[in-house]
């Protein structure tokens, strides 16, 4: 059924990082009472996720994942139903893996999550059937990963977080007990990602990805900054800030949970996410800083700072760090 008269849909359009679009679809002259639902395609069993709400009459929906070019959709309220299509873009140079995190080749057993970084946003929905663990003789491992309904995407859709099941990691839990772990210390396994998966404007990757790497002994132990060294910087310049830890760290975690207190700038990792830098927006000055690290910072096995991931649960393990880690630096 069309709009009445007064009845309209318009998109208000939000560029989001990475080139991703975020829109919020709006519908003026709703009958009263009448909830606003948005579909993707012709079925209608289940509303997009998002926020729905009613102001004035007219229904705002704000979707929780970007609505995708050459889409159609259709907004529902009551009898009334009207329909949009988000214009296809232009050529675009096709989508490629640029990363996978960690980048070691040394892995240990325990490891906790894989990154997948792309080029452009992705689709979401059937991540799982584009990647493969594989070990000796191209032989798939049987349900490595955990596979979620809610894929951990970043909001731009162009970073999969994609978590091993801790059921096959932590000891004293079925799953490890009855199948075995997903790795075996001193074996090479390859994380395959097929060519197929579509990204989000439908087209399949340039090119199949893979990372092969051998498996090193468990790591059971937390995070130890007294191990840091911490490299200071010139007065006056703008010089990076250089922490090397004594182990790799998460890589999204060390980006965001890293931080240089009252200041500005860029962070990189390299060195296998061994290595930390801060570049500042201003020039240091001669005086004391602090850097601060949460206590939710994790290394490859999600150990924090102080706690282990797996936790011996017949000994007391030591209390949790709640409090933020302050080390004190001043540049030369």
């Amino acid at each position: 059924m069309t709009p009445r008269a007064g009845q309209s849909i318009t998109l208000r359009w939000v560029p989001g990082p990475h080139g991703s679009n975020r829109a919020s679809v709006e519908v003026s002259g709703l009958p009263r009472a009448a909830p606003l639902k948005v579909f993707a395609g012709e079925q209608r069993e289940t509303p997009m996720a998002g926020t729905y709400r009613v102001r004035n009459n007219t229904g705002i929906f704000e979707p929780r994942f970007s609505l995708m070019p050459g889409t159609t959709y259709y907004a529902i309220s009551g009898t009334v139903s009207v329909s949009f299509r988000l214009p296809a873009r232009g050529p675009t140079p096709p989508t490629r893996v640029v990363q996978v995190y960690p980048t070691a080749d040394r892995l240990p057993l325990n490891l906790l999550k894989f990154y997948l970084h792309f080029s452009a946003p992705m689709s979401r929905g059937d991540s799982y059937r584009h990647i493969r663990l594989l070990k000796a003789g191209n032989t798939p491992v049987e349900l490595p990963f955990l596979e979620l309904a809610e894929e951990l995407w970043n909001p731009a859709m162009t970073r999969l977080t994609l978590l091993f099941d801790p059921g096959r990691i932590k000891r004293g839990v079925k799953p490890l007990e009855d199948i075995g772990g997903a790795l075996e210390v001193g074996k090479r396994y390859t994380l395959e990602i097929g060519s197929r998966w579509q990204d989000g404007q439908g087209a399949p990757l340039a090119a199949p990805f893979r990372k092969t790497f051998l498996v090193s002994v468990a790591d059971r132990t937390a995070i130890e900054p007294s191990r840091w060294r911490i490299a200071s910087p010139k007065t006056g310049s703008h010089s990076p800030l250089v922490v090397v830890f004594n182990e790799p760290l998460d890589h999204a975690l060390a980006q965001r949970l890293l931080n240089v207190e009252g200041m500005q700038g860029t962070v990189a990792l390299d060195d296998h996410e061994r290595r930390w830098c801060f570049t500042p927006d201003k020039p240091w000055e001669h005086r004391r800083y602090v850097l601060r690290a949460s206590p939710l910072l994790e290394d490859l096995a999600g150990n924090n700072i102080g706690k282990t991931f797996d936790v011996d649960t017949t000994r007391h393990p030591a209390p949790f760090r709640s409090a933020p880690l302050r080390l004190q630096f001043t540049p030369r």
